[in-house]
């Protein structure tokens, strides 16, 4: 009790002499702020450890207005892709001193708006976004920064980092002629996102400049998941003419089209070819071996959690709206072959 009175009674001051530097500078490094050099960060955290010293997250809120907390949008958590985004993000935010709060709801009418603006959180992070979402709007009319990640709304001009998921779409497009493909169906993610409606839009041009149409009952559609792979490929094969070949909307959707092939009898790449998009690391076990579009989703994530950062720091160019976008590339493994 008394060592805890003791510490209670330390203060940020206190390091500050201890350490050499201003009580800002305790503050800034404690945080892990890289505009502190190494070595003094060291030096204040030694300092703070000698004195016992442990910074009051309330008191710091109260004097700077900032939690340095950021909010993090996830909708779909189901999906094996989101984890491979949490994790890079939340380590370049805590690399530039935030701590990250998930909010992870079936879908964001079920969440509670009020309680991602209670002014709990500094910026929010936008990874499910669907066309046509009130939440970026509202973000703005509070005055709280956000920046998309992996999706975005087409209509809400912000900060964002994306493939250039039309761009993927077309290499799959090209992939499939140049192996000599004429019958070729899509099973693609939900309309109402901008990964699934660009995805299918770039498909659809990359097939039509070559003179190959995409008929729509060769299409198939749903959310970004086993079953509707599963599903799809399924209905496809009792619904007219079979195709020799599926651009799936995602790994997901892809390793469901495989399983129902592999249901039906399907030699795949022989009777089948199935190409994704992602690049999941489940993409390239054996089981799969599966033919994708890969684009960097660390850099991805990493981009988003800088532009956020800019924003809330104040070293954001004066621009209403920054764009990193990444180039996708196509990974050829086993579910692929020429007609």
């Amino acid at each position: 009790m008394a060592r805890e009175e003791e510490s209670m009674s330390i203060t940020s001051h206190d390091v500050a002499r201890l350490a050499g530097v201003s009580q800002p500078t305790v503050s800034r490094a404690l945080r892990g702020d890289h505009r502190v050099s190494e070595a003094t960060r060291t030096r204040v955290r030694e300092a703070a450890d000698a004195l016992g010293y442990v910074p009051s997250e309330a008191g710091r809120s109260l004097a700077t207005r900032s939690t340095h907390c950021v909010g993090v949008v996830v909708t779909d958590l189901t999906n094996p892709f989101y984890p491979h985004l949490i994790g890079p993000l939340h380590d370049t935010l805590e690399q530039h001193g935030y701590r990250m709060m998930l909010f992870a709801e079936r879908s964001e009418a079920a969440l509670e708006t009020e309680r991602l603006l209670d002014r709990s959180i500094d910026g929010v992070v936008l990874t499910t976004a669907v066309v046509g979402s009130a939440l970026p709007a509202e973000l703005v009319r509070r005055g709280v920064p956000f920046v998309f990640l992996n999706r975005e709304t087409g209509t809400n001009h912000a900060d964002a980092a994306v493939v250039d998921n039309e761009a993927g779409g077309r290499l799959v497009a090209e992939e499939l002629l140049r192996l000599g493909h004429a019958d070729i169906a899509l099973i693609g993610g939900p309309a109402d996102t901008t990964t699934g409606r660009d995805r299918e839009l770039g498909f659809r041009v990359g097939l039509s400049e070559a003179g190959v149409g995409l008929p729509r009952r060769r299409v198939r559609q749903g959310p970004f998941d086993y079953d509707t792979g599963y599903a799809g490929l399924l209905d496809l094969w009792s619904d007219g003419p079979r195709p020799t070949a599926v651009f799936c909307g995602n790994d997901v959707i892809a390793i469901g089209a495989m399983n129902a092939a592999r249901r039906l009898g399907l030699d795949i790449p022989g009777e089948l070819t199935v190409i994704g998009f992602d690049d999941l690391p489940m993409a390239s076990w054996e089981t799969f071996d599966l033919t994708t579009v890969r684009h960097d989703l660390d850099g991805m994530a990493k981009a988003a959690a800088d532009l956020l950062v800019e924003r809330l720091s104040g070293t954001a160019p004066d621009l209403a709206s920054r764009r990193t976008v990444f180039t996708p590339a196509l990974v050829p493994r086993g579910t692929h072959a020429a007609r």
